[in-house]
């Protein structure tokens, strides 16, 4: 069974949903529980510009934060949650590695269409996991 899970999660509003199911699964396997959010990069953001707020840092820290209440509500050790910057899908994929993750969670809004064609992030996390990927398929 597993041992170490990994919740990618990016914080939205189905949070609530995902979390009864992420709690689940930990309880069920007895599995150490890590959390990870990626931060995408500003296109086109500059520190250059002088005058303007460091908008980038203020998303990571309001993302530990919200990710520090995700640790408290599934009683996560604050060196287990992880707050990256980057690619959503070569981040996630990285701390899973690092940390020796044997499950990744995450959800899923099921889009059909060109959003579909286009590729999701679980999509694109469970081709290119080395581990086995949950995709929780959130309420629309």
């Amino acid at each position: 069974m597993y041992k170490h899970i990994l919740f990618a999660t990016d914080l939205g509003d189905d949070l609530d949903y995902i979390i009864k199911k992420v709690a689940a699964m930990r309880d069920l396997t007895k599995a150490k529980l890590s959390l990870v959010h990626v931060v995408e990069p500003l296109p086109g953001y500059s520190y250059a510009y002088l005058g303007i707020e460091d908008i980038e840092g203020q998303l990571i820290d309001e993302s530990r934060t919200n990710l520090n209440k995700l640790g408290e509500t599934l009683k996560v050790d604050t060196a287990s949650q992880f707050v990256e910057v980057g690619p959503t899908k070569s981040k996630i994929l990285g701390v899973a590695s690092d940390i020796g993750a044997d499950l990744i969670i995450c959800g899923s809004h099921g889009r059909h269409g060109l959003s579909l064609l286009l590729g999701s992030t679980a999509n694109a996390i469970l081709h290119g996991a080395k581990c086995d990927v949950l995709t929780v398929r959130l309420p629309e």
